[in-house]
């Protein structure tokens, strides 16, 4: 140091110092730092500075009361509050109360839907039956089981109101679940009786069936034509029987009449709708005189018929009662395998009693009406059996 006080140049006090600034650069600098120009620092003003340091405040006070928060980069972070799931979060809870207001005016869509669909149904049933598999027709759930015992009371009565067609005869009528044709006559087991073996007995029952199909479901004998197969089942051995039935074929009457064993009809007059006639009934079968068995029939047959070119559909009901029997020709004169009529009883529902031509004359809803004669007779009805030779008013055909 000099002896004046006053650093030489060459002092190591001013080592590294910069030359001092001009006042042209002090100035500019101080211009910068008032309009915020880059790079000059800009200190926060008072009100930042205590609004920050009440917020860091709060962060504290909230973090102690819960007790503390997890470690987060090494510092402890307040925890989040717990809330229920889906608890306002937006899209989510609003999306699922969509979904179950589109469900509910659906729901509330179908329910007005089906009311209005029963109300229509009620008022006009056939809107439904007529376009559901078999037209409505009750036939569709199945024939009946067979008949296995006499029945005790009458059939329910078919919907009311209900008139048969061509595409659907049996319509309103108890027949409806009855089995077609042949498939309604069915043979119980045999097992051996009146000295006759088991299969004997079974020809019996075989036979007896055969006949009751050929005079009663054949298409030539519902025509009216001879009926030579079931002719041909009975013995021409039988004192009278066979030449009696063909005299009445030939020459009917009331005293020799066909239709003691035959169904037919007078095709100037009425034909078979389709190819289908309903039989319900049953067969059974007991030992007659040594060396003879004897089968008991009862059938109910049920013709759907029209007029020649006609629509208009009416029924006939025929009912029958068969004996007949099966003897052993060593014992009996009797041809072997051929069946002989022990007894033949009838009961008609909707034909003329007073004609006897051979042939069932069927009423037809459209003729006029005859006066009502003798008493009810419901022709479906298998609990009860008419007198032979009454001649009743049906009840329903």
């Amino acid at each position: 140091m000099s002896g004046n006080g006053k650093p030489s140049e060459d002092s190591p006090d001013r080592a590294g110092d910069s030359e001092s600034p001009t006042d042209e650069q002090w100035a500019e600098f101080v211009r910068q730092s008032e309009t915020g120009a880059a790079g000059a620092p800009k200190e926060p003003s008072a009100r930042a500075r205590m609004v920050t340091e009440r917020l860091r405040a709060l962060d504290e006070d909230t973090a102690r009361a819960r007790g503390g928060g997890r470690s987060w980069g090494g510092k402890s972070k307040p925890a989040e509050p717990w809330q229920p799931e889906g608890w306002r979060t937006g899209p989510a809870w609003q999306e699922r109360d969509g979904r179950a207001r589109k469900r509910r005016r659906l729901l509330g869509g179908l329910g007005m839907a089906v009311v209005v669909a029963a109300l229509v149904v009620a008022v006009r049933p056939s809107l439904l039956t007529d376009h559901l598999p078999g037209g409505g027709d009750p036939a569709s759930a199945g024939p009946l089981p067979a008949e296995t015992a006499p029945p005790t009371a009458a059939p329910a009565d078919g919907p009311v109101g209900d008139r048969p067609t061509r595409a659907q005869p049996f319509r309103g009528s108890p027949a409806v679940r009855w089995a077609d044709g042949a498939k309604g006559i069915e043979i119980p087991e045999a097992k051996a009786a009146g000295g006759m073996s088991r299969s004997e007995v079974e020809q019996a029952l075989r036979a007896t069936r055969q006949l009751l199909v050929a005079a009663n479901l054949d298409p030539a004998t519902l025509r009216g034509e001879k009926p030579d197969e079931a002719l041909n089942l009975l013995d021409p051995l039988q004192k009278g029987e066979r030449e009696r039935l063909e005299r009445s074929l030939t020459e009917p009457g009331e005293d020799q009449d066909p239709l003691m064993l035959f169904s037919r009809f007078d095709p100037a007059e009425a034909r078979l709708v389709g190819d289908v006639v309903k039989t319900r009934g049953r067969m059974t079968f007991e030992a007659g005189p040594a060396g003879s068995v004897e089968v008991h029939a009862d059938y109910t047959f049920v013709y759907p018929l029209v007029k020649p070119g006609g629509d208009e559909v009416a029924r006939t009901i025929v009912r029958r009662k068969l004996t007949t029997a099966l003897h052993d020709p060593e014992r009996f004169v009797a041809t072997r395998g051929k069946l002989s009529v022990v007894s033949s009883e009838q009961n008609f529902g909707n034909t003329s009693c007073e004609v006897n031509d051979g042939f069932l004359h069927p009423t037809f809803p459209s003729d006029s009406a005859s006066p009502p004669r003798g008493d009810d007779v419901d022709p479906y009805d298998r609990s009860e059996w008419q007198p032979n030779g009454s001649c009743g008013t049906v009840t329903r055909t």
